[in-house]
């Protein structure tokens, strides 16, 4: 197909979401009155229990992956429930629509309500496997599995470290939820006593290495990010839902320094929004919070947060190898950028170089301005066509 290229249009890589939870996509924009784990009792657990009925599952998922395709998100490291069928039905959609995707079945077992919940750890390793060899038998490169414990509370330590020898047997990647909030510290302190940090429950569990993502890390100790370097666990950065939730403010600043890998998550529902662009936006807020809290911190500049979005995302999904830039030898994920599309957001003028016009579109632009969608070469989103 042929790509239409002029002076109000140019190329950037795709953007990679890090962290998303499919089955919380019909809650975007609504009931976020309440701290992370009132909101999970509250709110988000019901929505995700009604993914028992697979039908719900063929109803949402398409709209899912076709608005994060619109938006942009050529890969997404998806959570999807504790339903097996309803996982399989993600992974469908995913397929037939041509996204690069990163999928997880949930596992929970305790500390969540008796209507969503595994029955037994039995169960759940079952589930959680027969899951990892159906990803596998799709015969796509562009779908692999993810082992994907909630977070340590919904997961005792046993079950923990079966799903690492899980992820161990299939060389899986893992992702779970880590330091969001301060509530869910002391609640995993309580529950595991023994351990030495939070970080220290999934590092005893055998979960955490080059393909882990450990979503938020935002209140870590020194020991805590020193371990995940040493291990190359790559973190998602959630700003919008770290903001909308009460959780706090990740010091990205901090994770870069050290050389750990940073991504940005949209986090739906968590986070309002399912676009990468509005986690960028949101990150780089977050980032200048800091600096007026603390005159002396160096906030985030658009260059580092854009990098975050693309190719710091490919580190973290631990796939920089193939996507994430336009280096030679690596697969085409691109968006097609029109910044004078019909009914577009924001106003270029003649004396707007090309970096004025990328700066705009970072800024101001959305999915109206994303006119073509390539992931791996193929083109999954054409609006050209529709003009």
């Amino acid at each position: 197909m042929e790509m239409l290229v002029d002076h109000s249009q140019f190329l950037m890589p795709g953007l990679v979401d890090t962290h998303i939870h499919a089955p919380q996509f019909v809650n975007n924009g609504v009931k976020l009155d309440l701290p992370l784990l009132d909101w999970l009792k509250m709110y988000t657990f019901p929505t995700e229990a009604m993914f028992s009925d697979v039908k719900v599952a063929h109803d949402f998922y398409p709209r899912v992956v076709e608005r994060l395709l619109r938006n942009g998100t050529t890969t997404a490291s998806y959570y999807a429930t504790l339903h097996l069928e309803a996982s399989k039905v993600l992974a469908q959609v995913v397929k037939a629509r041509g996204q690069r995707a990163l999928i997880g079945k949930v596992n929970m077992t305790v500390n969540a309500p008796e209507y969503y919940c595994e029955s037994s750890l039995q169960q759940s390793l079952s589930d959680t496997e027969d899951f990892i060899c159906y990803i596998k038998q799709m015969q796509t490169p562009l779908i692999q599995p993810i082992i994907t414990p909630r977070f340590a509370i919904t997961c005792p330590l046993d079950h923990l470290k079966e799903l690492g020898k899980l992820a161990s047997k299939y060389n899986c990647h893992i992702q779970s939820h880590l330091c969001e909030s301060h509530p869910e510290i002391a609640f995993v302190r309580e529950l595991f006593p023994e351990s030495k940090s939070y970080t220290d429950v999934y590092d005893t569990s055998g979960l955490l290495g080059a393909k882990t993502i450990m979503a938020h890390c935002i209140w870590m100790e020194e020991q805590e990010m020193d371990r995940l370097k040493e291990c190359d666990v790559g973190v998602s950065h959630c700003p919008n839902s770290n903001t909308s939730l009460l959780s706090g403010h990740c010091n990205v600043r901090q994770l870069l320094h050290r050389g750990i890998k940073v991504g940005l998550g949209t986090d739906c529902s968590g986070g309002y929004s399912s676009s990468v662009l509005d986690a960028l936006r949101r990150a780089l807020d977050v980032s200048k919070s800091l600096a007026i809290q603390k005159p002396d911190y160096r906030f985030l500049t658009l260059p580092e947060v854009f990098r975050l979005a693309t190719l710091g995302g490919a580190q973290v999904v631990n796939m920089d190898d193939y996507i994430g830039n336009f280096e030679v030898g690596k697969e085409f994920d691109s968006l097609v950028i029109d910044l004078e599309f019909p009914r577009s957001p924001l106003d270029i003028f003649p004396k707007d170089t090309l970096e004025d016009k990328i700066h705009k579109f970072l800024y101001n632009g959305d999915d109206r301005n994303i006119v073509q969608v390539y992931v791996a070469g193929r083109c999954v989103i054409n609006n050209l066509t529709c003009v």
